[in-house]
């Protein structure tokens, strides 16, 4: 139902023809989108459509080969802004089925995807940022997110006037191009960006250094020094396991709030790192970037401030932006699921998974579909706040529900539906790290 092929398009249509099938997420989202993607191939994987998985493998490289990029969807105004960095999971992803030589096949691709987020990087003073790249005081590496564009959003095009318009103290160039950030950030919108949660116009994106975007990049790093080492080039996985390591012990100095106790964005007009907590915390867990002490009270205040009857939340904020409280989505609670299982939280990622599952199941019962998001105040309701109602279908949620009924139910007796009954105890977990 929710694939779609299109080797060739109309000469005015914005979309961008890709040269295999792909699925799209569903509802209103009728392109492919580039983070949402992975977590639909984990279902198509977990489902045994591995065909459709190494399609959309190919079709990324292929937007790599052809824009330097995975642009945020495959249309025309999507080209100035890319999404969270997960090409290397999908590489990896595709790895556990055909072996190592996946990883060399793809690695000039997820190169170049380096190059693109790195860009500019080299001639950086401490301090400062250009595009996507940040050089700390000391001198360290990190990533933000940025779109190349400071115009209204083509797609949003009259919301993003009227939120210019509404803070006339700021050029409206720069709310643009925040606006037009977040969205690259796939969080759009959250308080995480914003000075005054209630007002979308204090948004400031490009001035957040975001934990989660680093988190990726370490493992996009560390997936480098693999397909290198694939390759027979040790040299150049020497080189990229330092640049990983590198990060690793940035994202430990600025991304930690020692006060609070878990890992959160680094501000830099304040130059300092942020107190709220938010489902990105967990990122550096999900990558095995975390130490163990960090890991462990990171799952502490998961389970005790972001964990609800539904799921994890995404933020403690309620703003009425889909990306707060009380909204959960599919994939953050699938990196808390497999980060905690990554640092021995059984009990937790357990949790989170049956209740997850329970407000999946309980919507579909009095619904009879999947949406995009939920709220997990409660289960059996979906989510809201934001840009455009609730959406069905939903690509991220089908993938991860599908994992999920994998880790909750044993391998020998497996499920298709959440069970009647409770399991006393986690299966042994199924998962594998996210990062070697």
């Amino acid at each position: 139902v929710l694939t779609r092929s299109t080797v060739e398009v109309e000469k005015w249509d914005s979309l961008l023809p890709l040269p295999k099938p792909y699925v799209v997420p569903g509802g209103r989202f009728r392109e492919v989108y580039y983070w949402d993607s992975y977590f639909t191939m984990l279902g198509l994987a977990e489902s045994g459509h591995w065909d459709k998985v190494e399609d959309m493998v190919a079709n990324f490289a292929a937007e790599i080969d052809t824009w330097g990029h995975i642009p945020n969807g495959n249309r025309t105004y999507y080209l100035s802004r890319s999404q969270p960095p997960f090409f290397s999971f999908m590489v990896s992803l595709l790895a556990t089925h055909d072996g190592d030589q996946v990883l060399k096949t793809y690695q000039p691709q997820l190169e170049k995807e380096y190059r693109y987020w790195m860009a500019g990087a080299d001639a950086l003073a401490p301090g400062s940022a250009d595009k996507r790249a940040v050089r700390m005081a000391d001198g360290a590496l990190l990533n933000r997110y940025w779109d190349d564009n400071d115009t209204p959003r083509p797609e949003s095009w009259l919301d993003d006037v009227k939120t210019a318009k509404s803070n006339p103290n700021r050029p409206a160039t720069e709310i643009y191009r925040d606006l037009r950030s977040a969205a690259a950030s796939g969080w759009d919108f959250s308080s995480r960006w914003m000075d005054n949660p209630q007002q979308l116009a204090t948004i400031r994106t490009t001035s957040i250094v975001p934990v989660d975007l680093n988190a990726l990049m370490f493992h996009l790093e560390k997936t480098l020094a693999r397909a290198s080492k694939a390759s027979g080039d040790s040299a150049g996985a020497t080189q990229y396991d330092a640049l990983a390591n590198a990060r690793q012990q940035a994202i430990e100095k600025y991304l930690w709030n020692d006060k609070e106790g878990w890992y959160a964005d680094y501000d830099l007009k304040t130059r300092k790192v942020r107190n709220q907590l938010t489902a990105a915390a967990l990122f550096p867990l999900y990558v095995n970037a975390a130490s163990r002490e960090r890991a462990t009270k990171v799952a502490a205040a998961a389970e005790s401030r972001l964990l609800k009857p539904g799921g994890l939340t995404t933020t403690t904020v309620n703003s009425g932006q889909q990306w707060d409280a009380p909204n959960g989505w599919a994939p953050l609670q699938w990196v808390a699921v497999e980060g905690l299982q990554n640092y021995g939280q059984q009990k937790i990622a357990m949790e989170v998974s049956w209740r997850f599952l329970s407000n999946v199941q309980h919507t579909y019962d009095s619904k009879q579909k999947l949406v995009e998001k939920y709220d997990v105040s409660s289960t059996g309701t979906g989510g809201g706040g934001g840009e455009y109602p609730l959406q069905d279908g939903f690509g991220w949620t089908n993938g991860v529900t599908l994992k999920m009924l994998d880790l909750i139910c044993p391998q020998e007796k497996p499920c298709d539906a959440l069970p009647a009954t409770r399991p006393a105890a986690a299966p042994s977990a199924q998962s594998k790290p996210a990062a070697n």
